[in-house]
């Protein structure tokens, strides 16, 4: 189809059709502020901050909703549009708490940086005060805050959990002045189906949705004496932190980050990737022993805790499909709390084990009642990416001069396999690839899954053809458990990771979040497998030191003990 002829600040532009005003702009570089607009969500058009006046009927129309037709004129710089814009922020701010020196989102906050561009002032508001919104707060967690009272109405995080998680957990409530948006019954987070997967907070552009912070307890342990702080940090991080201190998206910053945790004042600085490898040690071991059983298949990953409570609430009839493998965040603080503890001699009630993860949902998985195997609860506190940054900014730390430094060893050391888990399909290669070679001897090739959507792919492994599939976005996944539930899937293992591109997406990483942001993060992740020396698992030297020294075998009765856990199923609604 032959492109549109339209007109743009008195520009002619050629677009294809069917094109928004709004990126039909930015195709010629003007950036039209906005709100509500997302480009990974449904149109909305509520906030009305991105208008723009159409020159031929002289109506002001929202860009963001408008496709544009032939011979179209509008203008995004008449008076008539910027006051209209300055006006709708100006209400905005005017039911707004002015607490932006205290919020979590300040320096990334979208409406801060709307109000700067359109030069608002104070006094500009000040003559539209009136009756404020005055909301309860829900922060009793165990993952997300959700503030009523600095939300905006854009409606992104409604349509994010049912569009993209298909959750709907959030919606619209009341009507007018007194609109909110709100959970089933206005429950606290906590006791509704939230997969706590902090995918809303990653779109909200104000701070009306955060992580509960963990900053202040992890300070609290590491000036407390009497406590052995030790850190580890997800494979993912080493790829985003290093945007929240100007690096570009992807860029890998693993030694600094190393170097910058050990400024904090951690006794000792650990990589998750240590039991990322050892959770391949046991998933690949479970999955190949239900392959050849055929039994509970297909084998369904359960290392995201946002997908497994997400399967509790809404698919409990497949529990037995899920992997019994914790996640490689519990595994280690299991490992470090026995193992370790008993290696170094340090009493383990003193162990602070504090993890560093991509994912808010991390932060109700610590607080699961079956996640204690240790004989005490397996992990103390874990910071998203944001708050790991927050806490070097106050330190005053350099994070971008800091010479590079290694993770400590022994639960250090680890293989390409483990550093893919920060990305989607990083499980399924890096447990193909264990599989194959304890079937076959002979190395896999990498699979290419894909970053985005739903993905398979179809291996021969000796007599057997095994047939993989991944998805993130908890919608994405829904696909296909129907067709597990059905009895239609043919699939032998199946990954599901809760957030788009899995951990590189998740939601405690940096904001904001595009999609071109997480591809260059999952590429940054793929680069430093290609470069390991060693990419699987089961040749990782310290993990096969830990079994010989420690737990004996895969599946064995001390890996059953605290390597493995079960699900319970939770209310749908």
């Amino acid at each position: 189809m032959s492109k549109i002829n339209i007109k743009i600040d008195d520009q002619a532009v050629q677009v294809e059709p069917g094109t928004s005003l709004l990126n039909a702009a930015k195709e010629i570089g003007i950036e039209i502020p906005y709100l509500c607009y997302h480009p990974d969500l449904s149109l909305h058009g509520a906030c009305r901050v991105c208008v723009v006046e159409d020159l031929k009927s002289g109506k002001l129309v929202a860009s963001c909703a408008t496709p544009v037709t032939e011979g179209m004129e509008f203008s995004t710089r008449s008076q008539r549009a910027r006051v209209a814009r300055r006006r709708n922020v100006e209400l905005l701010l005017a039911n707004h708490p002015n607490d932006c020196l205290g919020c979590d989102r300040n320096g990334t906050c979208e409406l801060q940086d709307i109000v700067h561009s359109l030069g608002i002032r104070s006094e500009d508001v000040e003559r539209l005060e009136g009756e404020r919104r005055e909301v309860e707060v829900d922060e009793v967690g165990p993952s997300l805050k959700r503030d009523p009272n600095k939300c905006i109405l854009c409606g992104r995080c409604v349509r994010t959990c049912e569009e993209i998680q298909g959750v709907s957990a959030l919606q619209f409530a009341n009507r007018g002045f007194n609109s909110i948006v709100t959970t089933a019954f206005d429950l606290p987070q906590r006791d509704i189906n939230c997969a706590n997967c902090g995918q809303c907070a990653t779109v909200c552009p104000v701070g009306a949705l955060t992580e509960i912070s963990e900053i202040d307890k992890v300070w609290k342990a590491i000036e407390d004496d009497k406590k052995y702080v030790i850190v580890q940090t997800a494979p993912s991080i080493q790829a985003t932190i290093g945007e929240e201190f100007g690096y570009e998206a992807g860029t890998i910053v693993t030694g600094k980050l190393a170097a910058a945790l050990r400024r904090l004042g951690f006794n000792k600085v650990f990589s998750t990737e240590f039991s990322a490898d050892l959770t391949i040690m046991e998933e690949g071991n479970e999955f190949l022993k239900r392959l050849q059983g055929d039994k509970n298949l297909p084998h369904i990953t359960s290392c995201c805790p946002g997908w497994v409570k997400f399967a509790e609430h809404n698919y409990p009839d497949l529990l037995n499909n899920l992997s019994s493998a914790k996640s490689p965040m519990q595994m280690f603080s299991s490992i470090a709390k026995t193992y370790y503890a008993e290696l170094e001699d340090i009493d383990p009630a003193s162990i602070y084990t504090v993890a560093i993860m991509p994912c808010t949902a991390k932060k109700f998985e610590k607080d699961r009642e079956e996640m204690n195997d240790s004989g005490y609860q397996d992990t103390d506190a874990v910071l998203t990416t944001r708050e790991l940054a927050r806490m070097i900014k106050e330190m005053g730390i350099k994070f971008e001069l800091l010479n590079d430094e290694d993770f400590d060893e022994l639960m250090g050391a680890h293989t390409g396999a483990a550093t893919i888990f920060g990305t989607t399909g990083g499980v399924t290669e890096a447990a193909v690839r264990t599989v194959k070679e304890k079937l076959t001897g002979e190395p896999l090739e990498r699979l290419n899954l894909g970053f985005r959507g739903i993905n398979d792919a179809e291996l021969v492994i000796g007599d057997k053809t095994i047939r993989v599939a991944i998805a993130n976005g908890l919608a994405n996944a829904a696909e296909l458990l129907d067709e597990v539930r059905k009895g239609e899937s043919p699939y032998d293992f199946i990954e599901i990771m809760a957030c788009p591109h899995g951990c590189v997406g998740g939601g405690g990483q940096p904001l904001p979040a595009s999609r071109e942001k997480k591809d260059k993060r999952a590429a940054g992740i793929k680069a430093i497998d290609d470069q390991m020396v060693i990419r699987k698992s089961h040749e990782n030297p310290m993990i096969i030191k830990l079994y010989e020294d420690f737990l004996g075998e895969p599946l064995g009765g001390e890996s059953h003990h605290l390597l493995h856990t079960k699900y319970q199923a939770r209310p749908k609604n």
